[in-house]
C-alpha cells in the first residue's frame, strides 16, 4: 500500500537508488540519461546512489556516477560522505576513486594513486640536522670548527674526497664509495686560504631521534658538527689523507650514484652550496666582491649602499633550480611515453623533463616542456615526489601527466627519440627481463621512481 501512495517522481527515487545499490550499471546509466535530476538524489537517512554503490563495493557504478558529473560533496545523518563509507567498509578501490574525484580531476581513471614517499629517494635522506639557527652564530661556529669530534668533507673542483673500499650491503645496492671523513688538522692548512670555501651543513641526529638536543649551548652541547671544505686549487700536497685508497671523484656522474643513501643526502646539500659559491664570487648586482655569511649559506656585497644590502633578494642566497620531470600517460591508461637523448646508454629510455621558467607554475612548466620535447598535448599534471639533484642545484618535481594528444614530433634539439611504451612493456624493463625492448634510468634517479610508482611494483623490485 505505501508503494501505490508513493508519487511517480519519488518512486523513480527508489528504484534509481536500488538499482545503485545492487550494482546495475546498466540501469542506472539508462535512468540518469532519461531522469538527470537523480543523480544526486537521496533516500532514506539521506544515502544517495553513490553513497550506496560505495557501500556495497560497486566499482562500475561508482565511476559511473563520477564521470556523469555526481556530486561526492554531501553527507548522510551520519555526516559522512561516500568516500567515507567506502573507507570503512574496507573498499580502498573505491575510496581512492572518489577522492580523485572530489579533486575535480577528469582523469581520476588514469593517474595512479600519487601518495608516494618521497623519502626513499636517493638524495632525499637528511642524515644531519641542519640547524639553521645556528648559523648566524659566528662563536659557536668558530668553536665547533676546532672541536675535536667535528667533520670535514673535503671538495676538490666540486668533487668530493671518498675511500674507494667497498662496503657493505646497504639494504639497497652496493655501494663502491664512502666519504671521508678528516678532522680539523687534516685540513688546517686549507682554512683561511683565500681560494678556500666554509660551509656548516649541519650536526648529527642522535640515534632513534628526529632531532638533536639543543638545551645545552656552547661548544660543548654534544653536538657533532659537519663542514664542507672547498678549493679550486689542487690539495693533495696540503692534506693529509687518512689512507692510500682516498681519491677525488672525477665526474659528478656515475660516481655520485655509488655513495651509501645517507651520504648521498650530505653531498646533494653540500654540492649544491659549494656550486654556488664558485659562481657567486662577486654580487651580481653591482658587480663588487662579496663575502661569505651565515656559515656558508649566504653571500653579502662589499661594496656599502648596494641595493643587495636592502631586504631580502635572491642574489644573496644558494639558488635552487627548479626542473619540472614527467611521466606522460596514454589517455587510455595503459602505456607512457619516454624518451631518450643522444648521450643516454644505448637503450634507455627516461621521462621528459625541463626546466621551469619565470611566472610558471609546474603544471604550465610541465606541459609546456612536454610539448616543446615530444609535440603530445599533456592535460591533467598531478604532483608525485621530489628529488635533490646536485648537478649542480636542481630540484626535480616528478609528476605525472596525462596526455590529451597521441601523435609524436620530436624536436631533435630536445631529445633524439620518444615513444610509447606498454605497461608490460616498462614491467620487462623494470624486471631486466632477457626479451625488454629498453632499459630504465638507474634507480637513483627520480625518474625510475615516477615509472614503478606507475606500474605500482614494490621499492625492491
Amino acid at each position: 500500500m505505501a508503494a501505490l501512495s508513493m508519487n511517480p517522481k519519488a518512486e523513480m527515487v527508489e528504484r534509481f537508488l536500488d538499482f545503485a545499490a545492487r550494482g546495475d550499471v546498466e540501469k542506472v546509466t539508462s535512468m540518469i540519461s532519461n531522469s538527470s535530476f537523480l543523480i544526486n538524489k537521496s533516500g532514506e537517512n539521506g544515502w544517495t546512489a553513490l553513497m550506496l554503490a560505495a557501500r556495497n563495493g560497486h566499482f562500475d557504478v561508482v565511476k559511473t556516477l563520477l564521470a556523469k558529473g555526481c556530486d561526492t560533496s554531501p553527507v548522510n545523518q551520519s555526516e559522512q560522505t561516500a568516500y567515507d563509507i567506502a573507507r570503512f567498509w574496507g573498499h580502498k578501490h573505491i575510496a581512492t576513486l572518489l577522492r580523485r574525484g572530489q579533486d575535480g580531476d577528469p582523469h581520476h581513471h588514469v593517474l595512479p594513486d600519487v601518495h608516494a614517499d618521497g623519502e626513499n629517494l636517493y638524495f632525499n635522506h637528511e642524515f644531519l640536522d641542519r640547524l639553521s639557527e645556528k648559523r648566524t652564530d659566528s662563536a659557536w661556529l668558530t668553536a665547533k670548527q676546532t672541536a675535536p669530534d667535528t667533520v670535514f668533507l673535503l671538495f676538490y673542483s666540486l668533487n668530493p674526497l671518498v675511500t674507494s673500499e667497498p662496503l657493505k650491503e646497504d639494504g639497497r645496492g652496493h655501494c663502491s664509495y664512502q666519504l671521508s671523513r678528516l678532522r680539523r688538522p687534516a685540513v688546517e692548512p686549507l682554512l683561511g686560504h683565500p681560494n678556500t670555501t666554509l660551509i656548516f651543513l649541519g650536526v648529527e641526529k642522535p640515534a632513534g631521534t628526529c632531532a638533536p638536543n639543543t638545551a645545552m649551548e656552547g661548544a660543548d652541547d654534544g653536538l657533532t658538527a659537519w663542514f664542507a671544505v672547498s678549493t679550486e686549487e689542487d690539495p693533495t700536497e696540503l692534506v693529509t689523507f687518512p689512507d692510500a685508497q682516498c681519491s677525488f671523484l672525477q665526474a659528478p656522474m656515475p660516481g655520485l650514484l655509488k655513495l651509501s643513501d645517507n651520504e648521498a643526502g650530505v653531498v646533494a646539500q653540500a654540492r649544491a652550496v659549494l656550486a654556488w659559491h664558485s659562481r657567486y664570487s662577486f654580487c651580481p648586482t653591482c658587480g663588487s666582491g662579496t663575502r661569505v655569511d651565515d656559515g656558508g649559506h649566504k653571500r653579502t656585497c662589499l661594496r656599502e649602499g648596494c641595493r643587495s644590502l636592502r631586504g631580502i633578494h635572491n642574489t644573496c642566497y644558494p639558488r635552487v633550480d627548479p626542473v619540472a620531470i614527467m611521466l606522460v600517460i596514454h589517455p587510455e591508461g595503459n602505456q607512457c611515453l619516454l624518451g631518450r637523448k643522444k648521450v643516454f646508454p644505448a637503450g634507455m629510455f627516461s621521462c621528459l623533463a625541463g626546466f621551469i621558467e619565470p611566472g610558471e607554475t609546474v603544471e604550465e612548466g610541465a606541459r609546456r616542456e612536454v610539448w616543446e620535447e615530444s609535440g603530445v598535448r599533456v592535460g591533467s599534471v598531478r604532483y608525485v615526489t621530489s628529488q635533490p639533484w646536485p648537478m649542480p642545484s636542481s630540484l626535480m618535481i616528478g609528476c605525472h601527466a596525462v596526455a590529451l594528444t597521441t601523435a609524436i614530433n620530436v624536436d631533435q634539439n630536445e631529445i633524439e627519440e620518444a615513444r610509447w611504451f606498454t605497461r608490460q612493456q616498462v614491467i620487462d624493463a623494470s624486471v631486466k627481463a632477457k626479451h625488454a625492448v629498453f632499459s630504465l634510468p638507474p634507480r637513483q634517479a627520480i625518474a625510475h621512481y615516477l615509472i614503478k610508482h606507475w606500474i605500482g611494483m614494490q621499492a625492491n623490485l
